[in-house]
């Protein structure tokens, strides 16, 4: 059976995901659903309900019928090369999702992460979240890792990394977003516990493959400087091993949902106060991406 995962987009060159130049695969849905989400159309994989087919001004999306096997009425098709990039289909979509998603196979993707290789360090695989599809990452990780470049997952966390030792033979490093350290604070927000996200954190540090976490900081909804000194108490221990970057994300309401989008951006002297405290555990790398 020809193993094939939803991508919702590939971004040839980035030097926002992770070191240096790469190539960034965000994979289609997610199992958590962030409040704060900023890019909430990858929460869900497409339900062929068809409302966003009549939202689209080039006529680049239309229902095929689909077979009785397919159990769906019928299936939205994205023709990519008559879409003019308006998103006007994600706003119409009720259902926290995107048409525009092409199913891949890893080879394929590997091909496109080929024409690259001259010119980039390494592959991200982000989301929506890419570890829902442990199998097709394994299979793309070793094929880029046979071009002779760095492997990185940017991950909620979520993946019980440690029990698949074929992917982590083939990942460099993961990169964890800790969203609260309370267990209560990250339930509200995300819809899940945190448990395993925390011990993910601990686990990936004792062998040296956890080179960044990320916490997005938001003023008066979320508990940010439990968190920060919470994940700073959890790891500082294991910065001896291998140095871990502390990204301290300032929250804006660019492509979130609606019913978010007038919770407060976080001042810089909030931003500095928190990364003050990362220093003062011995991280050498704090960073407050504005």
């Amino acid at each position: 059976m020809t193993m094939i995962a939803p991508i919702n987009k590939i971004i040839d060159h980035s030097v926002v995901d992770g070191p240096g130049n790469r190539t960034a695969i965000f994979f289609q849905g997610c199992n958590f659903n962030c409040s704060y989400c900023h890019n909430p159309e990858t929460i869900q994989v497409c339900s062929q309900c068809g409302i966003c087919v009549p939202a689209c001004p080039s006529q680049a999306l239309a229902m095929k019928e689909g077979k009785a096997e397919d159990k769906i009425e019928g299936k939205v098709v994205w023709n990519h090369a008559k879409c003019i990039g308006c998103d006007a289909c994600i706003a119409a979509c009720p259902h926290d999702s995107s048409p525009k998603v092409l199913f891949l196979t890893p080879e394929e993707v590997a091909a496109r992460v080929a024409e690259n290789r001259p010119f980039i360090r390494g592959v991200t695989c982000s989301g929506g979240e890419c570890t829902l599809y442990p199998q097709f990452l394994t299979r793309l990780f070793t094929l880029t890792k046979e071009m002779g470049l760095e492997n990185l997952l940017d991950s909620n966390g979520s993946y019980d990394y440690l029990a698949d030792p074929a992917l982590l033979a083939v990942t460099d490093g993961v990169m964890l977003d800790i969203k609260a350290f309370d267990e209560a604070a990250h339930r509200a927000l995300t819809g899940c516990g945190n448990a395993p996200v925390l011990e993910n954190a601990v686990g990936l540090a004792r062998i040296g493959k956890l080179p960044e976490v990320r916490t997005v900081v938001v003023p008066g909804v979320l508990p940010n400087a439990e968190t920060v000194r919470g994940v700073c108490e959890l790891l500082a221990p294991y910065l001896a091993i291998a140095p871990i970057r502390y990204k301290l994300i300032r929250y804006r309401p660019l492509g979130v949902r609606a019913e978010f989008s007038g919770w407060p951006t976080p001042a810089t002297e909030l931003m500095e106060e928190l990364r003050e405290i990362v220093l003062s555990y011995g991280f050498a790398d704090a960073v407050i991406v504005h």
